[in-house]
């Protein structure tokens, strides 16, 4: 555990490269400034951890969701459950987030029902949904497939250890509010089927393997039946689920999403920049309030990237990082203090044998070694 102000660090056992010392009957250090801090699972020196940030919830059932979840996170290789990011920019955009939210509210209803009839009923209707969104979308279902595996699978470990499966309305009705469905729609839509097959099968997580198809894999064990023609049925059941409101929100956020695209897209693209080229990039950032800018790849409020360079920290002004892995983009510098680089919103940290330099033919910066 660590405390993101002071990176003073609390662990169970020691490191192998003595950072952590006797502290009780735990251990302490302090976490070098080239490590990120996140709730994650990472390697650092010499050990697999689960990293968790402080202050931890003062609600019992949360602070052991979060401790379980990321403890999956770092017992995922052994599982042979390990996946390399993959993007679901699609929920973002209008009909991916409408039937997504369709999809929940199905669920939700599903939650509630009183009898097994009605329970089946709504889980029909929430994975029609979802077959209709990823034929509007082709080849997602792989996409969200993977992220359903890599952090539905953990989140739905967290909430049942913790006892917190009653709190699943409460979880999709917070999920609604959130900037962005793409990083975070697992931690929903896993758990909440999960929940409904675990009160029928308590060991329906030990027969997921890394090639399993998890939307397969539900309609089988629930027994369901997609209708033959998905769309005209998707027509006829949305104004259940609070389809007509749906629509109309999203339509309205469009509006807004084109504004911000254009915004983005002068900022970062249209006028003068800084680019940073990853070479040996670790980076921390909080996935709910991410932009995806289609091929141009995804916008971060906030982030922190370590790299042999040095330090970029990222606190509002906004970075875009490429579709690609290769690079991250930031504002025009405003002002260099010894080794630190300031622009809008963000700061940069640069490694002694690192200096920017402006392209004159361009109007562009860019990082070189000296």
């Amino acid at each position: 555990m660590v405390d993101p102000q002071t990176r003073q660090i609390f662990a169970n056992e020691p490191d192998t490269a003595g950072i952590l010392q006797p502290y009780g009957s735990i251990f302490s250090g302090i976490l070098p400034d080239d490590v990120n801090i996140s709730n994650t699972a990472k390697e650092w020196s010499g050990n697999k951890w689960a990293m968790v940030m402080l202050p931890l919830s003062q609600n019992k059932y949360e602070r052991i969701d979060l401790l379980a979840h990321e403890l999956f996170h770092r017992a995922q290789p052994a599982l042979g459950l390990s996946f390399n990011i993959v993007e679901n920019n699609h929920l973002n955009e209008k009909n991916g987030r409408i039937y997504l939210r369709l999809e929940l509210e199905a669920l939700k209803k599903a939650m509630q029902s009183l009898s097994e009839e009605e329970t089946h009923r709504h889980l029909t209707n929430a994975l029609t949904f979802r077959k209709h969104r990823n034929a509007l979308f082709p080849d997602t279902y792989i996409t969200e497939n993977i992220w359903e595996l890599h952090e539905g699978l953990a989140s739905f470990t967290g909430l049942i250890i913790s006892g917190m499966s009653t709190q699943f309305t409460n979880h999709i009705n917070a999920f609604f509010t959130i900037p962005t469905f793409v990083w975070s729609f697992a931690n929903v839509t896993t758990p909440v089927y999960g929940y409904l097959l675990y009160r029928k099968n308590r060991n329906w997580n030990k027969e997921i393997t890394r090639t399993t198809n998890l939307t397969d894999f539900f309609i089988e064990a629930f027994a369901i039946n997609i209708p033959t023609n998905v769309e005209e049925t998707v027509r006829n059941i949305s104004d259940n689920y609070n389809g007509k409101i749906i629509i109309q929100e999203e339509t309205a956020r469009e509006e807004e999403n084109r504004r911000r695209t254009a915004e983005y897209k002068r900022k970062f693209i249209e006028q003068p920049h800084l680019v940073l080229r990853f070479q040996q990039m670790n980076i921390s950032f909080d996935p709910r309030n991410l932009f995806p800018l289609g091929d141009k790849g995804t916008v971060y409020p906030n982030i922190r990237v370590v790299d042999l360079w040095g330090i970029l920290t990222v606190e509002g002004g906004g970075a875009l990082r490429s579709p690609f892995w290769d690079r991250i983009t930031v504002t025009s510098p405003i002002r260099t203090e010894n080794n630190i680089v300031i622009g809008d919103g963000w700061t940069l940290e640069l490694a002694d044998e690192y200096i920017i330099e402006r392209d004159e033919a361009s109007g562009n910066y860019r990082l070189t070694r000296r």
